[in-house]
């Protein structure tokens, strides 16, 4: 486990990550008067929903002609010159990734040797966001059906504790989603869960690399978002965002559904989240990436609108 000194470094690497193109300092400002998350939160979104033709580079400028200050990519298996070319050209940020493929090389596998593939890939898309300038690794930790509860809880927390040394080594956070894979909540349960289990997960890593990439509309099928956001606090890194209406029983554009997007806010505000969100929703071109970029900004009020 790395010491404070280490600890302290680490997060100062990470935050190097984006000067240049964006100012930390001012995304740690406090909110203003209105309550907004103004000045607290910058955009992103998955390079997946760009669907624009061209090099990367075109891809990565059509994200940032749309208001996105931020771009995540899917690793590992990235082209980090060109990636790097892109930011160059464009002043886009790559704030983070997404592992090519925990959802079938997973964590929770009763085969050793599967385990031992999703420690690889995790490993390597630490290291390969880290070199392109990003600083968290989003994580789909397991699925509930690989077994018992207590084994597949056993198999996932000693697998990600042995990528912890090389997050901490890159300052970089894995950061795990909440997702509809059976674990950590009850899948065939109620609207009135609460995020207990995410919060022992955390916790039981014990690391300052490892915390959640919370997805907003992912669990307002299961609980009051607002009440896991204040329940996980600190343990949130990063955000995914999407919409959800439990009145239909489906995802939705973001601010479209039932979700409650002013308790969301008030949430965020009492924990004191600045950081990322990751819009991810059906993508675009360029006039769609605007529209979902208009959206994050109306559900967080981000330009007073």
């Amino acid at each position: 486990m790395p010491s404070r000194r280490m600890f302290l470094q680490k997060a100062a690497a990470g935050a190097a990550a984006v000067s240049g193109c964006l100012s930390v300092s001012s995304g740690l400002r406090a909110a203003d008067a209105s309550g907004t998350l103004r000045g607290r939160l910058y955009k992103t979104l998955k390079i997946g929903m760009v669907k624009v033709s061209g090099s990367l580079t075109d891809r990565f400028r059509a994200a940032r002609e749309a208001g996105f200050d931020g771009i995540e990519l899917v690793t590992p298996g990235i082209n980090a010159a060109e990636v790097r070319k892109a930011v160059r050209a464009t002043g886009l940020v790559v704030d983070g990734s997404v592992v090519a493929d925990h959802w079938n090389v997973r964590h929770t596998d009763p085969s050793p040797a599967v385990r031992a593939k999703a420690l690889d890939s995790l490993k390597r898309s630490l290291e390969e966001v880290r070199a392109v300038g990003g600083n968290t690794v989003l994580l789909v930790a397991g699925r509930g059906r690989d077994g018992s509860p207590e084994d597949i809880w056993k198999r996932c927390i000693d697998n990600v504790a042995a990528a912890i040394p090389v997050a901490a080594e890159h300052g970089v956070y894995i950061a795990v989603e909440n997702v509809w894979n059976q674990f950590m909540y009850d899948h065939d349960g109620g609207s009135d869960q609460t995020a207990d289990e995410y919060v022992r997960f955390i916790d039981e890593l014990n690391s300052p690399w490892v915390g959640m990439q919370f997805d907003i509309g992912n669990h307002w099928k299961y609980g009051a978002t607002g009440d896991w956001i204040r329940q996980l606090g600190r343990r949130i890194v990063k955000l995914d965002v999407k919409g959800f209406s439990r009145a239909e029983n489906r995802f939705t554009h973001i601010g479209h559904g039932d979700l409650d997007w002013a308790d969301v806010r008030k949430a965020l505000l009492e924990i004191g989240f600045a950081g990322w969100a990751a819009a991810e929703v059906e993508g675009g071109d360029g006039r769609r990436l605007q529209e979902v970029s208009a959206n994050m900004d109306r559900v967080f009020g981000l330009t007073g609108v």
